[in-house]
């Protein structure tokens, strides 16, 4: 699709420039321009032929106006799946429209919200009264027999429909009917969200799915393979010889749904969506229409038997066309018509008749939604009405009471209520989802319902109980950083018990995805203060936890509300938080320009705390970068921050930071009094994050100087504290140094399993930086097992990544080991080039290191 445009030099917009959704919008006008500025409709026409190609409904189609739209700059949120038609009808190149992709989460923060999903190991809520579908059913029943008879490859049956049609609940009775006729080891579901109403989230990543899945299928967290082909693979040698059943339901392409699917005959897989799944291999489609007549009417006579028929004997009939005979429109209806026990189902189709006479209704399920809301209690109504404001993907009563300022037992019952009336579904007990169609329903009722400062109140609580809940929680799990946290105030409201680590913990994995959203929404909407305080709470738990994608959109959400109210004082907590977070993911030129910017603010502000907290963190990437008294002159402007004002948890930061950075000089005994300084301090005021820390880096320096059963010591404590309390990257760090321990002692087996592990977990949590040390110590230790082959394998993928992120230290590592690994296979002349570059690096840097490669290189003299 290139015009002269491109032609004639007008160079492809980059997409990864862009940090904003303002800068994104401006390269697709020079997007635009590149494909030789086409029109409106002949973009929509190519989008729409493309779409159309791909089995999209008619009425799904873009028009000129939604377009033109996709160019306009000041916009809070776009279409991504219309933005991308975009791109791909300008330049139809699948690593270009990838890029924009990736920009697009980024920006959104939307990255870890497509990886956050619930898998369940077993098929959800009751399918208890099913009725009908019965050709479908022996259909489904005999096709997934006939396939595993012959031995496919996969046995998948695909369920596609209109919203609300049912096919969920298909899935689910052929599940069980299956179950009944033979049981299975395993049964695995998930929604997918491919059709989730709140641009907010996502459809699900597989990997993510996978990640899930395998935890269910019992693989241990520091197992799973990082990249999504390995899980895939991992995924179905779990698989292979059981009878599984997995249901993948609410899809949205095929390119989501292939790496779910099994590879063993014994297994089945059943997927629902709104679209034609026709690529899927091995697959039987099954279109599922609405109800036939008689269909609705046996549903309907199980769904209210008490209710009386009345004068005319056609009156299910008539209730049932007026539905459009749609299951999810009956069963709305039904729950409306066991509320109304004094009529009849006469009364009902009269009833019915007479507004569809008077036009007030369009279809079967805008009916039944209304006639269901309308014969709630007010109560119910505005439960229902507030619940479709809330940003996240579930809740639970405990957020459903603080929307609505109700007590939590009362919320609950209606809670369940609703699920009576089938408005609400129990995704886990406990938590609570809409069907799509039930939640944009609710939110045009409250839109039209309640005064907008009604709805800003009830979010306004809702963003009360998240912050309050969070602050517990972190107080429990983190109490030596309290201080520095958000004071929150004391609340009357209701919160879930949070009695001990575990507890909190567990309340904010469940309410993660949630809080993000919080933050998200409260920044956008006009809660500045709700969205920095909320943010500046989770950021031990989400740095700690690994949560870096989630870090970083919490704190970008955070900087933005801070600079749009004019709080500069949170501004500078959320730029430091956020360059931790990309120096976590191991882009250190932007966390250097985050911590810079709030180095000035702090320091234009009079903040000494920030001004500290973005000096220690200044010195991390310049130790990360190679620039050692760079990093020292950082961590002790830092420390002399942190102890004037009495910030002892930072003080022990900075000691920790000042230890390795003397390590890494080979100022080992320095390093080792940094550390126990650090140690001692950190125990004394219960810094269970910087015990973990001090005791590892205690370890590595034993390591250093062959110190082997006291490094060991003190690793078995980090990596047992790291357990306890969660941080998995401690978790990693701890794995990873035993596993050097083991090979300096000559235990090599036990070396590969724990570096493995730990490899595994870093890929899990995405810190790059800690994949480049266990690279490079795999590399040592197959060196020492006699295994060059592999050896060189690792160096180069460490000396790679090393390369990519800017770490001249493990750069050095790995050319010191391609050379040892080469001067092994006897090519001397390639183990020479490598030395010197070792050699060139580890003298730029002015480490100890430097000593050993000059000797290997003078000892090649001899054999020249």
């Amino acid at each position: 699709m290139r015009t002269s445009a491109a032609a004639d030099g007008v160079p492809l917009p980059d997409p990864g420039e862009a940090r904003s959704l303002d800068e994104l919008i401006e390269k697709v006008q020079r997007l635009k321009i590149w494909a030789g500025n086409p029109s409106y409709n002949v973009i929509k026409d190519r989008i729409n032929a493309a779409w159309l190609a791909a089995g999209r409904p008619s009425g799904e189609l873009a028009r000129r106006s939604t377009i033109a739209d996709c160019f306009r700059p000041g916009r809070r949120r776009v279409n991504d799946d219309l933005l991308l038609a975009v791109v791909q009808a300008l330049h139809d190149d699948a690593g270009y429209l990838a890029q924009w992709r990736q920009v697009l989460r980024v920006i959104h923060g939307e990255t870890q919200a497509a990886r956050q999903v619930r898998v369940q190991g077993g098929l959800p809520g009751s399918v208890s009264g099913f009725i009908g579908r019965s050709s479908e059913i022996d259909r489904l029943r005999r096709s997934l027999r006939q396939g595993g008879d012959a031995g496919a490859a996969s046995v998948v049956s695909a369920i596609q429909g209109m919203a609300g049609v049912g096919k969920t609940q298909l899935a689910l009775q052929v599940g069980r009917v299956l179950a009944a006729d033979e049981p299975f080891d395993h049964v695995l579901f998930v929604d997918l969200r491919g059709f989730h109403p709140d641009p907010a989230q996502p459809p699900a990543e597989p990997d993510a799915v996978l990640d899930g899945f395998l935890r269910l299928l019992g693989m241990p967290a520091t197992l799973i393979p990082p990249r999504l082909a390995d899980r895939a693979a991992a995924y179905r040698r779990r698989l292979a010889g059981t009878r599984t059943l997995v249901v993948l339901d609410n899809a949205a392409t095929e390119q989501q749904v292939e790496p779910l699917l099994p590879d063993d005959p014994r297994c089945v897989a059943l997927v629902t969506s709104r679209r034609s799944l026709t690529t899927l291999p091995g697959s039987t489609q099954v279109t599922l229409d609405v109800f036939a007549p008689g269909e609705a009417q046996d549903y309907l006579l199980s769904a209210v038997p008490g209710v009386a028929m009345g004068d005319d004997p056609a009156a299910l009939e008539r209730v049932a066309r007026r539905c459009g005979h749609l299951p999810l429109a009956l069963a709305l209806l039904a729950g409306h018509m066991r509320a109304k026990a004094d009529w009849t189902v006469t009364d009902h189709a009269d009833r019915l008749e007479a507004r569809h006479r008077h036009n007030r209704l369009d279809t079967g399920v805008e009916m039944a939604l209304r006639l269901s809301y309308q014969g709630l209690s007010p109560d119910r109504q505005r439960l229902l009405r507030l619940l479709a404001v809330h940003p996240g993907q579930d809740f639970d009563a405990y957020a459903a009471a603080a929307l609505t300022d109700h007590d939590v037992r009362t919320t609950g019952r209606r809670l369940h209520e609703l699920c009576g009336d089938h408005l609400l579904q129990q995704s886990v007990p406990g938590r609570f989802v809409f069907h799509d169609l039930v939640r944009a329903y609710a939110a045009d009722r409250a839109d039209e319902e309640d005064r907008p400062a009604a709805r800003r109140a009830a979010l306004t609580r809702l963003f009360d109980y998240h912050l309050f809940t969070a602050s517990a929680a972190m107080d429990l799990l983190i109490p030596a950083e309290q201080h520095s946290r958000p004071r929150v105030p004391p609340s009357a409201m209701s919160i879930p018990p949070l009695e001990d680590l575990a507890a909190a913990r567990g309340w904010l994995d469940d309410e993660r995805s949630n809080l993000i959203a919080a933050a998200g929404h409260a920044a956008a909407q006009g809660w500045p203060s709700h969205a920095t305080r909320i943010a500046t709470t989770l950021f031990r738990y989400l740095d700690a936890g690994s949560h870096y994608a989630d870090s970083v959109a919490a704190h970008t959400h955070a900087r933005d509300a801070a600079h749009s109210s004019g709080d500069r004082a949170a501004e500078v907590h959320a730029l430091t938080y956020l360059g931790i977070g990309c120096l976590r993911q191991g882009r250190h030129p932007q966390a250097a320009e985050h911590l810079r910017r709030s180095l000035d603010l702090a320091r234009e502000i009079d903040d000494p705390a920030g001004e500290a907290r973005a000096l220690g963190n200044l010195g991390v990437v310049a130790e990360r970068s190679g620039r050692y008294r760079e990093a020292i002159d950082f961590h002790q402007q830092a420390r002399s921050l942190f102890d004037k004002i009495g910030n002892r948890v930072g003080e022990i930061r900075a000691l920790g930071n000042l230890g390795v950075v003397a390590e890494r000089l080979g100022h080992y005994e320095r390093s080792l009094e940094y550390q126990r300084w650090a140690l001692t301090l950190a125990r004394e005021l219960g810094d269970r994050i910087g015990e973990v820390s001090a005791l590892d880096e205690l370890g590595y320096v034993h390591q250093r100087l062959g110190r082997y059963q006291q490094a060991l010591d003190h690793h078995r404590q980090a990596l047992t504290v790291a357990r306890d309390i969660a941080t998995r990257s401690g978790e990693a760090a701890a794995l990873n140094n035993l596993g050097a321990v083991y090979r300096r002692q000559g235990h090599l087996e036990e070396s590969v399993d724990h570096l493995h592990r730990s490899l595994a977990l870093w890929h899990e949590i995405g810190n790059p930086m800690g994949e480049i040390d266990v690279r490079n110590d795999l590399g040592e230790t197959h060196l020492a097992g006699g295994r060059p082959e592999q050896a060189r394998h690792q160096y180069i993928l460490a000396l790679d990544l090393a390369g990519q992120l800017g770490d001249r230290y493990q750069q050095a590592r790995a050319h010191n080991g391609l050379a040892h690994a080469r001067k092994a296979d006897g090519d001397i002349d390639e183990a020479r080039h490598h030395w010197r570059k070792a050699l060139a690096l580890y003298q730029a840097l002015d480490v100890p290191e430097a000593d050993e490669v000059a000797a290997h290189l003078k000892g090649l003299s001899g054999t020249d």
